[in-house]
């Protein structure tokens, strides 16, 4: 062997951790001779065993003499490290006969370390074992200092023992086989470690990322590095900064071995890192969560004015140069589906249990700068601290500023930043820059410069000094052609282009390639490449014409005369200015366009460049002496100054200066005076001034009072051209400035007084955002009206008593957007600043400053999640949206009927556009086409649309116009709202539409034929909706009309009204319609559809999905009729699939599960056509489909674009094994479970049994899985019939057949029945009595109706009379018997029973009367008695089923009689939003007891049937509860009540007679010699109703309507 020398940390007294490279043979010698043994064990996992295993083999076997040298072989990853992982080693080292003289050793990363120590710890009660980490985050962090640990489901490490290894060796040559990803992982420790302990070992890890890195991406050969003879600088430089690292923890631990208090420092960064990293896992790594964690904690030392700006920019610059995430927007942390979890409530309620938190107080370390902390130790802070740091959006608490008067400074000038940066790189010698910004920006342009090799980058002062160390001109193309990302740094990616034409020509065809954000590849940068390529320069655009990315070649810049449009933008000027000294000639710029956009800007350059040694000329006309827009810029080469200070940024000046107008404070903004470079610095006088505030300015301060609340003036005309990016401020101002302009500013053109008109801002669409519609936008949500302008836009100032409080503002990602509105939020009442964070592309410590230096305090505010993507589905998924419902389609489409229905359903109010614009513009639609032409009644439809959607955004239903997609203006608008509420298309048959039309005369012809519109708008109502709504008419045309003598009909068709409750509801979580026995404890199944085309079978929906809680729609069994004949793997049209899907729709209102099996997993679609199979996922989102089942084999982009878009749609992700050799106790399943849980709402994963143990097996797995904090619901069952005991004990969703289905989805698939039965006999579904308590009762339809559905269903139960004088002795008994079930109460006993009751339900409590007792196991498991009323849901639900469909929603109802079922009647008609419910009863006092009894209804009294008080409205659903023999349809029967035909003078509605006997009541045979408009109702079928409901109140089933029906109606004839 070699000699190998090594670097020896003492810790705990002993040089005890050597590092090195290239040590195994080291390691050996000095563990056999040192730790003498008659054992050795060696632990490892399969990825590090393939690697190094055989070399530490071949090693012992020279070096162990007698010893045994013993391996061990786990799994990789964190699953292993755990109660059994540790069980399992333990059974091998005494299998294997170790004794307590056993050394272990721990080859690997941290599992291993803590697995294999803390089996070191306890085994034998402790033998030694010895620290050889292979990853260099194990090296400098776990395997250091003792701790050893397993997870458990509760969290990591929470089971454990310090126990410290004899020797840690570090062999940093293992590192050349890890990913970069895992040595980033590990640089996160490294940066902490310096960040708490050593600045200057900082700043070192600042500088030297990229030689860092490269010092493991170039493998050692023979060794190299084992000694230091062959050590390589890079290999010296690694070494370094692990010893260095390790040096700093060792020396803690020495100190506080036991985390008693100094130890608590390095785990700075883990009090939200471990928190991130417990959601996360094992998406993210330990130290990715870290590097998270870090930035969020020195946040908090920020917030508590503990760390300054520096320091945190610092740490986040360094941690980005190590590629890892520094923040939880990373788009490898945002793409995650758990990432959605990553609520402020989830990481405080994980950070409860850390454990250097002293009972509830949780503790973060905190640093003061960088290299020492506040305390030596972690310090206590408080949970709203935290959540502040955590939250994505801002709160400011409206009141005067507490540190008035206000004396602060605002953070460097941006511009002047971004200049000085680019000077003093492109110039020779060196330059210390002062005040320069941290800030995304500037960093985006440092990372740029440093990537181009154009000048090195230093900090001093703790990192308030930058030096640069210029290139002189300088530049090479990114190494590996690695494209220079710019974010959306606008300012960056302009002055970047042209700088990357002067980079050296190299080898090959290199070019440098720019690009940035997504919405930086939509801002403009036309001109300036236009300029340069004119001028000879070679730049392509490689996606969207004018914009980024760019690809530009390293030509060098040719100069002389250079022509330049300058009228967007001054930054392209600027650009080229900064740039052309380098040019090969002496270069002219002519600006052209007219009018130059923002010259204060272009002189800020001029006056720059020539501090930095080039003098520009401005060329001025020989005859008049005007300056011209020609520049001449002289070649040279710029010199550093020794040191340049920048200016404070006066844009940012304008938002504390405006708190101080706003609220009446003063404030004082040291270093922008008079003397500024930038325009913006006349914004005080300019502004302010003329609004009624205070200004004293000085060459190098500025000083201003706000007047008293309330008391601003509008400003009348403000030309913003020299300072628009102040417009902003100047906006929100003007919104609350109420008082007149003065004299010389008021406009003479009959505008309002409170006008505030802002012109020169064109310039101001193309930032970040456009910021004239945006502030136009989120203006209108606090109700202040504007009026955009060419250039720019109005404002009319409103008084701040009538600003809409409770406003949610959208920043569109910009920093000035947010600030602005913050400004309006120190007035306003819970304004929310959805994202607070886009402020760090200027301000950083904006949030922190409001607090700490202006005095007004700022909460975090959690927003509910919204995903992403144009026009998709992307809604929120926990809670419901009040987001108001668009509704868009072509004319005739139904729009108005359903969104009608859907406002009526919803509770919410219902606007037709039509009306709307009728309404503002007092002319009819076709009138205004035919005065107009449509190009102007298309705009002013537009501005119709964005005033609704502005005013109207919350619990409306807006419906739209058909032609409202002819625009691009409007079709923008509604693909962004559906970013945030729902936007639904509403889809009929084409040829239903054209019949319509034909016979509607109200709106315009369209001049061509319908179908033609109908083609060309479809893909335009595709791309705005995010849902679509079938208003289906094929297969079911018959829907809404019935049979002649619908008496006996089995209540299978749903009507329009329960599909549109079900889908706007579902859509907007109002009431979402998911399977509530999903719940833990309960069971839940679903039907498996197995037709080609499910039409044929809808007739028997009802009867097949009895019982079961959703019904599964195999798609990919589906087949278009076309298309029958085909075989094999098969697409079925997503068409014909949505019509399927319409059609089930009308049959059942239970949650869909839209799966499509490929062939692979057992279905029938093509493995290959994952494009297809995704279309077909994003057609269920997009009809609110309620389930969706994704096979995890997909690939991850499209599931998580699915995931994005799933709205309210819940995902199951599954993974099924047909090849039988899955085993549920081994490390695959556990893996395919994990990937299912990232992915899924729940967990599918089926299996293939061979024997009745693959039972057991599965049943064990599901513990083990939901024994977790995190469980999600599981289906794990097992194909064939050896697994059909799986399909009978899974709890969740289990698939079932039925009789009258084709075939069985899969082997081994049972019925319902055949479950139900299964579960009684293995004792799992106790047999329970219901009764039915009353008298007389001895003809009661109930037994029948209960038992029939029991019998049907499997279930075990049976339903009893019991009838008694009085509710006594007897009912109580019966009541509290173990085998109580439930039970159904009739008259006289309603109210009677209510005492022996533990709790009533609301309903039943108002309508004072109880027909159904409910048994409810607490959680405790005793019994509470539950009484409820569904009297007046069979009610309900016999009217929303009968009611025609030209009764959209009934405004009066008749109810004769005021007995006890009146009071349920006169319920439901007021929970349907009936708004006059007349009652007609002889003995008036009993009539008006019951008005008495309903103060919240009203009800008007009858006194003569037919003839309604106050000439109100004809009643269109009138309801009967006397005894038919009460009731006479001739006049003068004694003691009989004469029913006029009158009563039924409405054109249409629905009849109800309580009564069951006899068949046809005079009532109902009035109803229906009236005509068809008017449905009848029988008392039966009222019975049917409410007995459906109380079945699933008992047994939490769905009652097996139609066998119930036909058994009941046919006892029911042969009584009646």
């Amino acid at each position: 062997m070699s000699a190998a020398d090594v670097r020896k940390v003492s810790i705990l007294g002993k040089e005890s951790i050597h590092c090195g490279f290239h040590l195994v043979p080291y390691i050996v010698k000095t563990v056999t001779e040192t730790l003498p043994s008659s054992t050795y064990v060696l632990v490892t996992d399969t990825n590090v065993g393939n690697l190094h295993l055989d070399t530490f083999q071949a090693e012992f076997d020279k070096a162990a003499g007698n010893a045994r040298f013993l391996t061990y072989v786990v799994s990789p990853g964190e699953t292993s490290k755990s109660r059994e992982g540790k069980a399992e080693i333990e059974d091998f080292l005494l299998l294997s006969k170790c004794t307590r003289d056993t050394v272990i050793l721990a080859l690997g990363g941290g599992v291993i370390g803590d697995l294999v120590g803390f089996v070191a710890a306890t085994f034998m009660r402790g033998v030694r074992f010895v620290q050889i980490p292979t990853t260099l985050l194990a090296m400098v962090d776990s395997s250091v200092g003792g701790k050893t640990a397993i997870d458990t489901p509760h969290g990591k490490n929470l089971i454990g023992a310090f126990w410290q290894p004899e020797y840690i060796f570090i062999d940093a040559a293992f590192l050349e086989t890890l990913p970069a990803r895992e040595f980033s992982n590990g640089m996160a420790e490294v940066v902490k470690t310096a960040a708490i302990w050593d600045e200057k070992e900082f700043a070192a890890l600042e500088l030297r990322a990229a030689e860092i890195f490269a010092a493991i991406q170039t493998p050692s050969s023979d060794y190299a590095g084992r000694t230091e003879a062959t050590r390589s600088p890079a290999q010296q430089l690694l070494l370094s900064v692990i010893a260095g690292s390790i040096g700093v923890k060792a020396h803690i631990v020495t100190i506080d071995e036991r985390e008693t208090g100094l130890r608590n420092l390095v785990n700075f960064g883990h009090t939200i890192g471990h928190a991130i990293e417990a959601v996360l896992t094992p998406a993210m790594l330990h130290g990715e969560c870290v590097s998270v964690g870090m930035i969020l904690e020195a946040e908090v030392a920020r917030q508590l004015g503990v760390l300054s700006q520096v320091a945190v920019g610092r740490l986040t610059r360094c941690l980005k140069a190590y590629n890892l995430p520094v923040s939880l927007s990373d788009p490898r942390i945002a793409s995650l589906p758990a990432a959605r979890s990553l609520s402020v409530a989830r990481l405080l309620d994980i950070m409860k249990i850390d454990k250097k938190n002293s009972g509830p107080q949780k503790k973060i370390v905190i640093l003061s700068r960088i290299g020492a902390t506040y305390e030596q130790k972690a310090t206590v802070v408080a949970d709203s601290v935290i959540a502040r740091t955590l939250s994505e959006a801002a709160k400011v608490i409206p009141a005067f500023p507490s540190k008035s008067p206000i004396r602060m400074a605002t953070p460097g000038s941006k511009s002047i930043s971004n200049r000085a940066l680019l000077l003093a790189a492109l110039a020779t010698g060196t330059c210390r820059l002062k005040n320069l910004l941290h800030s995304d920006d500037t960093q985006v342009m440092m990372n740029a410069l440093v990537e181009l090799k154009g000048a090195t980058f230093e900090w001093e002062d703790g990192g308030e000094t930058l030096v640069v160390t210029g290139g002189g001109g300088s530049l090479a193309v990114p190494k590996d052609n690695k494209a220079v990302y710019l974010g959306n740094a606008g300012t960056a990616a302009r002055f970047l282009t042209t700088v990357c034409t002067l980079v050296s020509a190299g080898t090959g065809e290199q070019r440098t390639v720019i690009t940035g954000n997504a919405r930086m590849k939509q801002r403009p940068i036309g001109p300036l490449v236009d300029a340069l390529r004119a001028n000879g320069s070679s730049i392509d655009y490689l996606e969207s014409q004018g914009c980024l990315p760019l690809s530009i070649a390293p030509a060098g810049l040719k100069g002389a005369h250079i022509r330049l449009a300058a009228s967007v933008s001054s930054q392209y000027v600027s650009s080229i200015l900064l740039c052309a000294p380098y040019a090969a000639q002496p270069v002219t710029l002519e600006l052209t366009g007219g009018q130059v956009i923002s010259q204060p800007y272009i002189d800020m350059t001029i006056a720059m460049m020539k501090t930095f040694g080039i003098d520009v000329e401005r060329v001025k006309d020989t005859e008049s002496g005007k300056l011209l827009d020609v520049y001449r810029i002289p070649k040279g080469v710029y010199q550093n100054p020794a040191v340049y200070n920048i200016e404070s940024d006066a844009s940012s000046a304008t938002y504390p200066l405006a708190i101080a107008a706003i609220t009446g404070a003063t404030c004082t903004i040291t270093n922008i005076g008079s003397a500024s470079l930038q325009g913006d610095a006349r914004f005080a006088k300019e502004v302010l001034e003329p609004m009624g505030c205070t200004v004293v300015q000085t060459e190098t301060e500025t000083t201003v009072t706000g007047p008293p609340l309330g008391q601003l003036k509008a400003i009348g005309l403000v030309d913003m051209e020299p300072m628009t990016d102040a417009f902003l401020t100047a906006s929100v101002l003007a919104a609350v400035a109420t008082l007149p302009p003065s004299e010389e500013r008021t406009l003479r053109d009959g505008s309002r007084p409170t006008t505030t008109r802002i012109i020169g801002i064109a310039n101001q669409r193309v930032k970040e955002c456009n910021r004239i519609k945006a502030m136009i936008d989120e203006l209108a949500k606090f109700g202040v009206e504007t009026l955009e302008l060419d250039d720019g836009l109005e404002v009319y100032g409103k008084p701040l008593s009538e600003l809409k409080e409770g406003v949610s503002v959208h920043c569109y990602d910009d920093h000035r957007v947010a600030m602005a509105f913050s400004v309006l939020g120190s007035v306003v009442k819970d304004t929310i600043i959805e994202e607070k964070r886009c402020v760090e592309k200027t301000w950083p410590n904006w949030w922190d400053d409001l607090s700490n230096k202006i005095g007004l305090e700022v909460e975090g505010v959690e927003l509910p999640s919204v995903q992403g993507g144009l026009a998709s589905a992307s809604r929120p998924t926990e809670g419901p949206s009040e987001a108001s419902v668009v509704v868009i389609g072509m004319r005739g489409s139904g729009k108005t009927f359903i969104g009608e229905l859907a406002a009526s359903a919803l509770g919410w109010q219902f606007l037709d556009a039509d009306v709307v614009f009728e309404q503002k513009h007092s002319i009819g639609v076709r009138d205004f086409v035919q005065k107009n032409g449509w190009p102007a009644f298309r705009a002013a439809e537009t501005a119709i649309l964005q005033e609704l959607l502005a005013q109207h955004g919350q619990r409306h239903v807006l419906s739209l116009g058909g032609g409202i997609v002819e625009t691009p203006d409007a079709r923008e608008a509604l693909k962004a709202y559906a970013k945030k509420g729902p936007v639904v298309h509403i889809i009929r048959e084409i040829d239903e539409i054209i019949t319509y039309l034909g016979e509607e005369t109200a709106r315009p012809a369209y001049g061509e034929p319908v179908i033609d519109v109908f083609t060309r708008r479809q893909p335009w109502f595709a791309e705005c909706c995010n849902y679509e709504f079938v208003n289906y008419t094929g297969v079911l045309s018959s829907t809404d009309t019935l049979a002649e003598d619908d008496s006996k009909t089995a209540p299978s068709t749903l009507s329009v009204r329960d599909e549109v409750s079900r889908f706007f509801n579902h859509i907007t979580a109002q009431r979402p319609n998911y399977a509530p026995n999903l719940a833990k404890g309960r069971r839940s199944y679903f039907l498996c559809l197995t037709y080609p085309d499910i039409t044929p079978a809808l007739p028997h929906i009802q009867e097949m999905t009895a019982g079961v809680d959703a019904v599964e729609l195999r798609v990919d069994l589906l087949r278009s009729p076309k298309d029958f004949d085909k075989l094999g793997p098969y697409i079925p049209p997503t068409a014909y699939v949505s019509n399927q899907v319409a059609a089930l729709r009308h049959k059942t209102t239970l949650p869909i599960i839209f799966t499509v099996r490929t062939v692979s997993q057992g279905g029938q679609f093509p493995d290959h056509a994952e494009k297809e199979a995704f279309e077909l996922f994003i057609a269920a989102v997009r009809l609110g489909i309620e389930y969706i089942d994704i096979e995890i084999s997909w690939s991850e982009e499209n599931i998580l674009d699915l995931i994005a878009r799933k709205g309210q749609s819940k995902i199951i992700a599954s993974w099924h094994d047909w090849s039988g050799n899955m085993r549920w106790d081994d490390k695959p399943v556990e893996a395919k479970y994990r990937v299912a849980h990232e992915y899924g709402d729940i967990v599918k994963i089926v299996g293939k049994a061979d024997g009745i143990e693959d039972n057991f097996a599965l049943h064990q797995f599901v513990l083990r899985a939901q024994a977790g904090p995190d469980a999600k619901p599981i289906i794990a069952i097992n194909m064939g019939v050896e697994g059909q005991m799986s399909r009978i004990l899974n709890s969740t969703f289990s698939p079932v057949t039925h009789p009258l289905l084709p075939n069985k989805a899969a082997p081994g698939q049972l019925s319902f029945a055949q479950i139900q039965t299964a579960l009684h006999l293995l004792g799992q579904l106790p047999a329970k009595r219901f009764f039915l308590f009353g008298t007389p009762i001895a003809h009661s339809m109930s037994p029948t109706l209960h038992n029939t559905a029991f019998e049907a269903l499997g279930l075990p139960h049976k339903y009893e009379l019991f009838e008694t004088e009085s509710v006594g002795e007897e009912i109580k008994a019966a009541i509290t018997l173990p085998t109580f079930g439930g039970a159904s109460v009739t008259i006289p006993f309603k109210r009677d029973i209510m005492p022996l009751l533990d709790s009533l339900s609301p309903d039943a409590e108002a309508i004072g009367a109880v027909n159904t007792v409910v048994p409810v196991t607490r959680e405790d498991g005793s019994t509470m008695l539950y009484g409820e009323n569904t009297d007046w849901r069979g009610i309900t639900q016999s009217i929303r089923r009968s009611l025609p469909p030209s009764v959209l929603k009934p405004e009066a109802g008749l109810i004769i009689g005021a007995g006890g079922t009146s009071r349920a009647a006169i319920y439901a008609l007021w929970k349907l939003g009936v708004p006059t419910v007349y009652l007609f009863n002889r003995t008036k006092s009993s009539a008006e007891a019951l008005v008495d009894a309903f103060p919240d209804v009203t009800i008007k009294l009858v006194e003569e049937l037919g003839k309604w008080p106050d000439n109100g409205p004809a009643p269109t659903v009138i309801i009967s509860t006397v005894p038919a023999s009460a009731t006479s349809l001739e006049p003068l029967v004694n003691d009989s009540i004469f029913l006029r035909s009158s009563i039924l003078s409405a054109p249409g509605g629905v009849v109800i007679d309580m009564a069951y006997k006899p068949a046809e009541t005079p009532l109902l045979v009035l109803a229906k010699n009236v005509g068809k408009e008017w449905r009848t109702v029988k008392g039966v079928e009222v019975l049917l109703e409410q007995g459906y409901h109380q079945f699933h109140l008992w047994t939490g089933r769905h009652c097996p309507k139609k066998i119930v029906a036909d058994r009941v109606w046919r006892a029911y004839s042969m009584s009646a």
